[in-house]
């Protein structure tokens, strides 16, 4: 059924944008219309302004089962959409970018990206707005391209986005992005006491057919008396979880948390092997500081298709020197007879929140996964997930293992 829908969806899009691509409709002032991959697209002429509208659907369906007895159903619900975003992009010229991201499913917080950029610098963008910290590359990377349903266990660790200003620059290989931030700006920009992160990138190897990604990334945050508890804390790598597998609990007497991260990657034609460890640092009033850990490594292999492309510059914020999603060639569209693009992939995460008396757990996951790409702005995922917790916070200290299959149908534009 939902093969269906998406396939039908994909067949409509196609045939607009197959009659539009000769001649977009102009209107009265010259401007044109257009709707393709990338969404509604009104474009005014003499380098006017250009403003995009799109957007992305994820829908999750699964099932779990937990190997010890006596704890909680994993899924309260075996079917969720996991994000329903609407976006807009404004371009004016070669000096400003504007963005909105919208999630529907997100109560909490819904606002993503709420950002303005100037671009007038050559190689070099300053943004201001809600937007993601520049820290881990596997938390950069799009919603629409990640890997697996999932971002790995050491995502944990990533500050994500919050309200800010960062200024990045780039040359041919090479990329720095430093920055101030607040909170949220769902939640409060002045709660949760202000951030200091930075990140570089190098690629050493950067052709067409081969890239080699190095990268380190760090952030000290302060936290206010009257900010909200800290703590840290992770699910098994799928969205239908709702309990988290391993829980630091309130950290109540924390005054500060410092994150360094080391990122490295290696892409060969459709091969791509990606790994990063991050370690977190919590200063206490009164008491010694606490550390944990986490990383991963994941490699993924495109096919019948090209690899994972290397974006080295945003149109606007931080998210500098990441990989892209798969590339659907024409003739393996479904819409042409093709039978669309397969990528094969695993990963092996950790997180440990264990350390001196604070037993927040330690957990490790083991994932494959498939992806299959029918079309543009289409794919399918479905992962199997082998989740090990020991201590385990779920089971108050025990141990933990759980056996997932996620699964989840994606539309984008």
């Amino acid at each position: 059924m939902i093969t269906r829908i998406g396939l039908s969806i994909s067949f409509l899009l196609a045939g607009l944008a197959r009659a539009w691509a000769t001649e977009p409709p102009r209107q009265p002032g010259g401007e044109t219309l257009t709707i393709d991959e990338k969404g509604i697209t009104l474009a005014f002429p003499e380098d006017g302004p250009k403003l995009r509208i799109g957007g992305k659907l994820q829908l999750d369906y699964g099932a779990a089962s937990l190997r010890q007895s006596g704890l909680p159903e994993p899924f309260p619900e075996n079917i969720a959409v996991r994000r329903a975003w609407i976006e807009s992009y404004l371009s004016y010229g070669k000096t400003l970018e504007v963005a909105f991201q919208y999630d529907f499913a997100e109560p909490q917080r819904p606002i993503n990206d709420a950002a303005v950029a100037y671009t007038g610098l050559a190689n070099t963008l300053l943004t201001v707005g809600n937007m993601k910290e520049p820290f881990s590359l596997d938390q950069l990377i799009s919603d629409n391209a990640t890997l697996f349903t999932e971002r790995s266990l050491a995502d944990a660790f990533a500050p994500a986005r919050n309200f800010g200003i960062a200024l990045g620059h780039h040359g041919m290989d090479w990329t720095v992005a430093a920055s101030v931030f607040g909170g949220n700006a769902n939640t409060g920009i002045t709660r949760e006491g202000v951030a200091a992160t930075a990140r570089a990138t190098y690629a050493p190897i950067r052709t067409d057919a081969a890239v080699l990604h190095l990268g380190l990334a760090g952030s000290v945050r302060d936290l206010p008396r009257d900010a909200a508890p800290l703590s840290l804390s992770s699910r098994s790598e799928a969205f239908l979880f709702r309990q988290t597998f391993v829980d630091t609990g309130d950290i109540r007497d924390a005054t500060r948390i410092a994150r360094l991260g080391l990122e490295a990657a290696y892409r060969n034609g459709p091969f791509l092997v990606q790994a990063e460890y991050i370690r977190t640092q919590v200063e206490r009033s009164g008491a010694g500081p606490l550390s944990f850990q986490g990383g991963y490594i994941q490699a993924s292999l495109v096919l019948n298709g090209q690899g994972r492309a290397y974006k080295l510059a945003p149109e606007y914020g931080a998210t500098y020197a990441v990989f892209a999603g798969v590339v659907v060639p024409e003739a393996a569209r479904v819409t042409r007879g093709g039978l669309g693009v397969f990528e094969l992939a695993t990963r092996f995460s950790a997180l440990d929140l264990d350390d001196g008396g604070l037993r927040g757990g330690i957990e490790r996951d083991v994932t494959v996964g498939l992806n299959w790409y029918p079309d543009r702005n289409i794919r399918f995922v479905a992962d199997y997930v082998r989740s090990h917790a020991s201590p385990s916070a779920l089971a108050g200290g025990r141990t933990v293992d759980a056996d997932t299959f996620i699964g989840r149908f994606q539309l984008y534009w």
